[in-house]
């Protein structure tokens, strides 16, 4: 038997806020900003996953309104080959950073903070085009 390494799921959440989206700064490398996320639980479904993600790094509810698409570039994470499904999500409140997040905030976005980890500048662009002309990323 040959030793299979699979992907590992994970989701990110766009959370739309006051105005802007809530980005958190990583506590643990890669250090930066990005969005709410992590890993999905086995036996969790994917939109559960968002949800609690949210939650434990920003202490929002979130309410899912869409799925914007899913990235899984083997490049997307430097830790190791992940395949994200992209929520985009509303939420009341203000943000504050939990868990492995150091600090949460909303930011519009075309004055986002750097660096962006991940892929996560790419999924904001998408999500922005989205939002101005209502096109899903592409396939492939």
């Amino acid at each position: 038997m040959g030793d299979y390494r699979n992907p590992i799921p994970t989701v990110d959440v766009i959370i739309e806020l006051a105005g802007g989206i809530v980005l958190i700064e990583r506590r643990n490398p890669p250090h930066g900003w990005a969005l709410p996320g992590g890993f999905v639980d086995e036996g969790e479904r994917l939109e559960a996953a968002a949800v609690r993600e949210a939650l434990e790094e920003t202490g929002l509810t979130v309410v899912l309104q869409q799925l914007l698409h899913v990235y899984s570039d083997p490049a997307r994470d430097p830790r190791q080959h992940t395949v994200s499904t992209v929520y985009i999500a509303q939420a009341t409140g203000v943000p504050r950073g939990g868990d492995d997040a150091l600090q949460a905030a909303v930011f519009p976005v075309d004055a986002l903070p750097a660096p962006l980890c991940f892929d996560h500048g790419a999924i904001i662009a998408d999500y922005v085009r989205f939002k101005q002309h209502g096109v899903r990323p592409a396939l492939g």
